[in-house]
């Protein structure tokens, strides 16, 4: 353990964000460790080399650039203890990720249940890949709880689930869905990209693995594409050979600019969670919204679960907005000046995004079929970020009273 590290144990996450990952001993006394660019790996001897091929292999021993470099470990390693876990394993998108998590533990013939919040692409993983392959998945609803157990298949093996919902912002109660998947020998699967593990651990809460679109808010920057996947340290075989398999490993460019934003984590999520706050308090007062989507509000359906299992928020919330016509909303986008229109989030910029939640859906219906907006707040002022709304809702009701 390096000195920097010290008793990790002993330290709060915003500590561990500045200690974990670092060893300068190992590497001249450089702070940050250095970024590898490595594919081949030399052996000092041929007997090295036959027992780094046929031996067992030693996580956090270099064999081949795609399986790991002393770049790939230190965030692997940052973000399992983060999490609570036993081992993370890193991949070059939050796809990937999710990709690998499902391949790790389904099969021909197998049963997924899967939140019908769920991300977008996750839900094409379901309705393509995975059918392909002859799994079958049943869309639940997110509130469901312990009525999951009425779904439940004999080869039902995986349950996956997002808190909250991706577009529509529903809380789920881990500790409920897990036991249920345990009971019935399944695993459970969660993405928890919303909340960082800052602001919440579902290994914790019982789930088996825990996924990030790490190109959100450990990156922070809107510049570099990875994800993750953590696992317990009973299901951390499946996934370890998923991640050999599949070689969708990250470059190490990345993986250091995930380690870069890493040590910022702390900071920015709490300015997000203040501004993020503050403008759905603001939307919320808005005659033009009929709705805002965020379970840290009082009034929100999820908000007790919110306030049990996690302790922050982040910034990305939904808004309904009042019937209005199309025309009308797009004018209240192309006129922001803050507000990128734009996927992804997690970055430094705040964005806005139309959504069509009702679309995606196949077990639960989403009666608010008028205007949805996904709003991110970035780091900006939140006074100007106001601002720039009002003018927004100036232009749309300009464009509304016109017709």
């Amino acid at each position: 353990m390096s000195k920097e590290s010290g008793d990790k144990g002993r330290y709060r996450d915003e500590t561990l964000l500045s200690v974990l990952g670092r060893d300068p001993a190992a590497n001249h006394g450089v702070v940050n460790p250095p970024v590898y660019h490595a594919s081949t790996i030399l052996h000092e001897t041929a007997a090295a080399l036959k027992e780094a091929t046929f031996g067992p292999r030693e996580y956090g021993k270099t064999y081949y650039g795609r399986y790991g470099t002393p770049t790939t470990f230190p965030l692997q390693d940052s973000i399992a203890a983060l999490e609570q876990g036993h081992r993370t394993y890193l991949f070059g998108s939050g796809k990937a990720a999710i990709v690998a998590a499902l391949l790790a533990f389904v099969k021909s013939g197998d049963h997924v249940l899967m939140t019908d919040s769920a991300y977008g692409p996750t839900r094409s993983l379901a309705n393509g890949l995975l059918k392909r392959m002859g799994v079958e998945t049943t869309f639940y609803d997110p509130c469901i709880g312990a009525g999951l157990a009425d779904l439940m298949q004999g080869n039902t093996s995986v349950v996956v689930g997002e808190s909250p919902g991706s577009l529509t912002f529903e809380i789920q109660d881990f500790p409920a869905l897990a036991a249920v998947a345990h009971e019935r020998g399944a695993v459970l699967i969660v993405d928890n990209t919303w909340a960082s593990p800052l602001f919440c651990q579902p290994l914790a809460l019982g789930a088996d693995v825990s996924i990030q679109a790490c190109t959100k808010y450990i990156v922070g920057h809107s510049d570099a594409m990875l994800g993750s996947v953590t696992t317990t340290e009973a299901q951390v075989e499946p996934v370890r050979r998923i991640f050999e398999e599949l070689g969708a490993a990250p470059g190490p460019d990345d993986c250091y600019l995930g380690l870069r934003g890493l040590r910022t984590l702390s900071v920015r999520l709490h300015r997000h969670q203040e501004t993020g706050l503050a403008l759905a308090r603001w939307f919320q007062a808005r005659p033009e919204v009929r709705r805002v989507l965020h379970p840290a509000l009082e009034d929100d359906p999820g908000h007790a679960l919110w306030k049990r299992d996690f302790s922050g928020a982040s910034s990305l919330f939904g808004v309904v907005l009042e019937p209005v016509p199309e025309p009308a909303v797009d004018a209240f986008l192309d006129s922001l000046g803050l507000f990128g229109l734009g996927y992804s989030w997690g970055g430094y910029e705040s964005l806005a995004l139309p959504t069509y939640p009702w679309k995606l859906r196949d077990a639960t219906r989403w009666d608010l079929a008028y205007p949805l907006l996904r709003i991110y707040a970035g780091l900006e002022d939140p006074d100007d970020l106001i601002a720039d709304l009002e003018r927004g809702f100036e232009q749309m009701a300009a464009v509304r009273d016109a017709d």
